[in-house]
Parts: C-alpha cells; sequence; structure tokens
C-alpha cells in the first residue's frame, strides 16, 4: 500500500477510503486466515468476498455466477417492464420490440463477455441466458408459451443466444 500511496500523490490522484474495499483473491485451496488488515490513510478498509468494478461483479474465484445471474435479472425486468404495452392482439409491433432486444438486451447481456465466457461452460450459467432470450422471443413472436426455445429462435430470426455470445467473445479475440 506504501508503493500506492506514492505513486497516487506523485501523480496527484486521492483514494476514497469510504468507497475503497479490499478483495482477497486465493491462488490455493489451503486454509489460511481469511482476514486481511489493509489500511489506506490509517483507516482499514472493508474487506469483500464480491464487488462491482467497472459493471462487472467479480467474486474471489472469478465465477461469475452472479455477474450473470444479475445480468439476466436486470434484462427480465426490463422485459416484463416492456411486456406491459405488448399483447397479443395490440400493443407494439414486432419490429419495436425486436429494436429493443437488439438496442437494450443483448448490450445488457453481452457486456463484458470476453472476460466472464469461460463461465458458460457451466449449464446453469447458459440456462440464465437462454431464459431471458425465450422471453423476449415469446414477446416477439406473439406465441404460446409452449412453443420450444429452437422454434422461437426461427421465428423471430435471431441468433441463440449461447452462439451469439460466442460470435462475440471470437471477433473480439480476433481484432487483437
Amino acid at each position: 500500500m506504501s508503493k500506492i500511496n506514492k505513486c497516487s500523490r506523485r501523480n496527484k490522484i486521492k483514494f476514497n477510503d469510504k468507497k475503497s474495499k479490499a478483495m482477497l483473491v486465493p491462488r490455493r485451496k489451503r486454509r489460511e486466515d481469511k482476514d486481511i488488515k489493509i489500511y489506506l490513510h490509517f483507516i482499514p478498509l472493508e474487506q469483500v468476498t464480491q464487488m462491482k468494478y467497472l459493471g462487472i461483479i467479480l467474486d474471489q474465484k472469478f465465477k461469475f455466477k452472479l455477474h450473470i445471474r444479475y445480468a439476466a435479472e436486470r434484462c427480465t425486468k426490463l422485459i416484463h417492464n416492456m411486456s406491459r404495452s405488448t399483447r397479443m392482439t395490440w400493443g407494439l409491433k414486432n419490429e419495436a420490440v425486436a429494436t429493443m432486444y437488439k438496442g437494450a438486451i443483448l448490450p445488457l447481456l453481452m457486456y463484458g463477455a470476453p472476460i466472464w465466457s469461460e463461465a458458460m461452460k457451466y449449464e446453469h450459467n447458459r440456462q440464465n441466458y437462454v431464459r431471458v432470450q425465450r422471453l423476449i422471443n415469446l414477446k416477439m413472436a406473439r406465441a404460446y408459451l409452449t412453443t420450444s426455445n429452437e422454434v422461437l429462435c426461427i421465428l423471430t430470426g435471431t441468433t441463440p443466444i449461447i452462439l451469439k455470445l460466442e460470435e462475440v467473445v471470437k471477433e473480439y479475440t480476433f481484432r487483437d
């Protein structure tokens, strides 16, 4: 911390000790004392097991389960709010719902995808995103709840969310 303090003074940067937190990221599964005391301006920093950094929720093991669940819940709330104006026989047209999906839902779901894409190898994480896409596809297609997810993707002309995620990650890695 002393090196960080010196560097911050040299560059005229001030850290807010009330907003600063500490998170221990262990490399091993050894049983050690997991409580550490880090001080900033002689004030101990709060130790946390997860934190939000640049819109991505990080945990100690970098599993990103919380981030994926948070993004899915946020999009689900957005879809439910939007669905008040989309009914079977009246309301927003399919094109408007598709525009909302491409302009609001997809960016929220794909934010920071190259960082946490490895977490999608777990089925429970994939299911969170598939549920969100199914919900918006039901609104776009104005279909029955018994319609399968694959058929909904075909009816609405959308790429399945897992394939879209892989595409975004490959595009990012290709640019580097």
